[in-house]
C-alpha cells in the first residue's frame, strides 16, 4: 500500500476525479509540450455527463491557459468511466494524442500504463496489519510510523487544512454555484446547535455543521484535503473538529487519529476504489465514514479489534450507496451524505466499543463486499446523473 501522502491530498474541489484529476493531467501535458498553443480534449462517460458540474472544463481550460482549448463529450460504455484525452496542437501541427484515467483520490493513469504502486506498507489487508500489531504490541499509529517516521509533519499539514476548510464554510454564507442555486447551511446549523440542551443533540447539529462546512466549501471549488475524495471530504473533518473543540482531544491525538482513518483508507483503496465512477456513493462516503469511525474509535482507547469493528460497521451500512448527483454538481445529495455519514460514524464507534465480541464480519470481507458491489452496480448509477435523484429530480421540474 501507498503512502498516505498518497491517499490524504489538498486542492480545489469539488471532485477528486473529476476535478483535481484532469487538473494534476493537464499541468503535465502542459509541461511536456512547452510549444503547444491549442488543444481538444475529448471528456468520456462520467467526465461528459456530469463535467460541468464538477467544473472539469474549467479547471482544464484555467491549468492550459492561454492556450485554446475545445471540449468534446462523448458516451463509450467500453472504454473507462473517468477517460480523458487531449489532442496536443502547435498551430495545425498535431503533435500528441495523449490518453488519461482519472482513478479516484486525484490519481491518474497516462494511455495503457497500469497503476504502478509503489508500496511503503507491505501488509496488504486489514488481517495482515492486525496480525502484525498484535505481535509487535503495536497500535495502528505505530503501524504508521513503523514505515513513515517523518509523517507527523505531513498529517499536521493536513489537519491544518481541515480546521481552515471548516472555518472558512462556517462564516460563508450565500448560493453555491451552478444552476440549482442551493443556499449554504452550515452557518445555520452552527447558530442552531448552540441552542440544544442534550449534549447528543449539540453532536449531531455541530458534526452536520462541520460536515456541510467543509462539504460546501468543496461545492465551491474551495481548498480542501480529500478524505479520501472531494466529494467525502466533510465527514472526517467534521468529527475531529468536534473532538477537538468540544470534547477536548489534544492537538497531537487528532494526529495520531488521521493516521489510523488513513490505514483504513489505504486498506480501501488497495483492495477495493475510492471513486464514485466505479464503485457508487459507497465508495466515497462511504470510505470516508470508515475511515472517521476507526479515529474516532482510537481516540476512545479502543482495541485494535473495536477499531476494526467500527470501521466495518461504517461501511457495512452504506453497502449499495449510488452516487447520483442532481445536475451533476456535488451538492445534492452529497452534502447531506457528509453530515449523516459522519453522525453515524460516532454511532458505528460507540456501537463497536461493547458489540465487537459478538461480531462475525471483518473488515476485509466488508472492503470486497463494497468493490463486488460497485462494480455490479448499473453504470447509470455511477456518477453519471441519468438515474436515481438526479433522473427524477430532472423529470419532476
Amino acid at each position: 500500500m501507498q503512502s498516505l501522502t498518497k491517499l490524504y491530498k489538498i486542492g480545489h474541489g469539488p471532485s477528486s476525479s473529476h476535478t483535481m484529476g484532469p487538473g494534476f493531467a493537464s499541468e503535465i501535458v502542459k509541461g511536456k509540450y512547452p510549444n503547444a498553443n491549442r488543444y481538444v480534449v475529448t471528456l468520456y462517460n462520467s467526465l461528459a455527463l456530469t463535467g460541468k458540474g464538477h467544473l472539469t472544463d474549467a479547471i482544464i481550460a484555467k491549468k492550459l491557459a492561454p492556450s485554446e482549448v475545445r471540449f468534446i463529450n462523448q458516451i463509450d460504455i467500453f472504454k473507462h468511466p473517468i477517460l480523458f484525452t487531449f489532442e496536443i496542437f502547435e498551430d495545425d501541427h498535431l503533435l500528441n494524442t495523449i490518453s488519461v484515467r482519472s482513478i479516484g483520490g486525484g490519481d491518474i493513469l497516462f494511455d495503457t500504463e497500469e497503476n504502478e504502486i509503489i508500496d511503503v506498507y507491505p501488509e496488504k489487508n486489514f488481517e495482515e496489519i492486525k496480525a502484525f500489531c498484535l505481535s509487535h504490541k503495536y497500535s495502528l499509529y505505530d503501524y504508521v510510523k513503523q514505515y513513515e517516521p517523518d509523517i507527523d509533519e505531513f498529517l499536521k499539514s493536513i489537519w491544518q487544512q481541515m480546521q481552515a476548510t471548516v472555518r472558512k464554510g462556517l462564516v460563508t454564507e450565500g448560493v453555491l454555484p451552478g444552476t440549482l442555486k442551493v443556499v449554504r447551511k452550515a452557518k445555520v446549523l452552527i447558530d442552531r446547535a448552540k441552542q440544544e440542551e442534550t449534549e447528543t443533540a449539540r453532536m449531531i447539529r455541530l458534526v452536520s455543521a462541520y460536515a456541510f462546512s467543509a462539504s460546501e466549501e468543496n461545492a465551491s471549488g474551495g481548498l480542501i484535503v480529500t478524505a479520501p475524495t472531494c466529494g467525502a471530504s466533510g465527514v472526517l473533518p467534521a468529527v475531529l473538529y468536534y473532538l477537538r473543540y468540544h470534547r477536548g482531544v489534544s492537538e497531537r491525538s487528532i494526529i495520531e487519529a488521521l493516521a489510523v482513518a488513513g490505514v483504513i483508507g489505504n486498506v480501501i483503496k488497495y483492495n477495493a476504489t475510492i471513486s464514485g465512477a466505479v464503485g457508487g456513493c459507497q465508495a466515497e462516503v462511504g470510505s470516508a465514514c470508515s475511515m472517521t469511525a476507526a479515529a474516532h474509535a482510537y481516540l476512545s482507547d479502543l482495541s485494535i479489534e473495536q477499531i476494526e469493528y467500527a470501521a466495518e460497521i461504517a461501511m457495512e451500512h452504506f453497502l449499495g450507496l449510488t452516487c447520483d448527483p442532481i445536475d451533476g454538481y456535488v451538492q445534492i445529495p452529497c452534502i447531506e451524505r457528509n453530515a449523516v455519514a459522519g453522525v453515524r460514524a460516532v454511532s458505528a464507534s460507540e456501537l463497536a466499543s461493547f458489540l465487537s465480541d459478538t461480531r462475525k464480519i471483518s473488515f476485509d470481507m466488508i472492503v470486497r463486499t463494497m468493490y463486488q458491489t460497485g462494480l455490479d452496480m448499473h453504470p447509470k448509477y455511477k456518477e453519471t446523473a441519468e438515474a436515481g435523484m438526479a433522473y427524477f429530480y430532472e423529470h419532476i421540474k
